[in-house]
């Protein structure tokens, strides 16, 4: 059986692997400074954000296993498992981490703003690839956070450093923006062309009277991307939220059905809602009008 490091608090960690304990809400880490560092699989209660400076290989994220390449930039949250089965040896690597304790958060803006930051929940295939400017941005603020907990703390220690590392938080967003643009340019630029087959796809093989109706994140599953990451690609090809995409889809298919001479029961049916009556508030608040007064609207055959 494995053996998994509770990472309880940001010390638990920085104990583990030998690091300076610079606070009780924060920890800043550059491995190479370490003398007797070791792997660890780490089961974490709290944030941490991981630079890698030299690939690493064999690591574990939840049941995955992945390479990290130099200079990749990945973030867990509370509740995550990820890092590396503990062999008994000391390893010299090379990199950063800061991990930093949701009470740090509490009562502050950045808290309340903590879900704006959706990389938290990406895959590690779909870690940060920074260039070296991107990277010394990062590791500048890293440094001087350093600084600062090596100070004697008083009244502003815990401002300053929520600030710098609201600082590194907004980077991080700034360059996954530029990632995803990237991203949706090329490799991804038949992203919506798959996800509107799969939509299609999912009806045609009747998924909704197993499933109900398609999700955003059974779509990203097939896709093989994390909702949050699939949601933040469609986002930037479109200008709007993989959810209003799969209405939009529901919706037209709902018109199809209802101008065919389905009724509204029928229709909801085949849709996948659970309840006639859910369908008829999602075609109301889409439309401005219930399924009946657009029946209605429409121009009548004369027989």
């Amino acid at each position: 059986m494995e053996r998994i490091l509770r990472v309880h608090n940001v010390n638990d960690y920085a104990r583990y692997i030998g690091a300076p304990e610079l606070h009780p809400l924060v920890s800043v880490i550059h491995y190479d400074e370490l003398e007797h560092c070791r792997h660890s699989l780490n089961n974490y209660d709290v944030y941490a954000m991981f630079i890698g400076d030299e690939e690493l290989e064999d690591l574990s994220y939840g049941q995955l296993q992945y390479d990290l390449h130099r200079h990749a930039l990945m973030c867990v949250a509370p509740g995550q498992i990820g890092g590396k089965t503990d062999t008994g040896e000391e390893i010299h690597t090379k990199g950063w981490a800061l991990l930093f304790d949701t009470d740090l958060l509490r009562g502050t803006e950045l808290g309340r703003r903590m879900g704006d930051y959706t990389y938290f929940t990406y895959n590690v295939s779909e870690a940060l690839l920074m260039n070296d400017e991107q990277r010394l941005s990062i590791v500048g603020l890293l440094e001087q956070i350093r600084q600062e907990l090596r100070r004697e703390e008083d009244a502003h220690t815990l401002r300053i450093v929520t600030s710098q590392v609201e600082q590194i938080l907004e980077l991080i967003a700034r360059y996954y923006a530029q990632q995803l643009s990237t991203s949706a340019r090329s490799t991804n630029s038949d992203l919506l062309s798959r996800f509107e087959h799969l939509l299609h796809d999912y009806y045609a093989n009747g998924l909704q009277h197993k499933f109900g109706l398609p999700t955003v994140r059974f779509c990203a599953q097939q896709l093989f991307l994390s909702p949050n990451y699939f949601g933040d690609l469609i986002r930037e090809l479109t200008g709007d939220s993989a959810t209003s995409y799969i209405r939009r889809f529901l919706m037209q298919r709902a018109q199809q059905f209802l101008i065919s001479g389905a009724t509204i029961t029928e229709t909801s049916e085949q849709l996948g809602f659970e309840y006639p009556q859910h369908f008829t508030r999602q075609f109301k608040k889409y439309f401005g009008m219930t399924p009946s007064e657009y029946i209605y609207s429409r121009p009548q055959k004369i027989p």
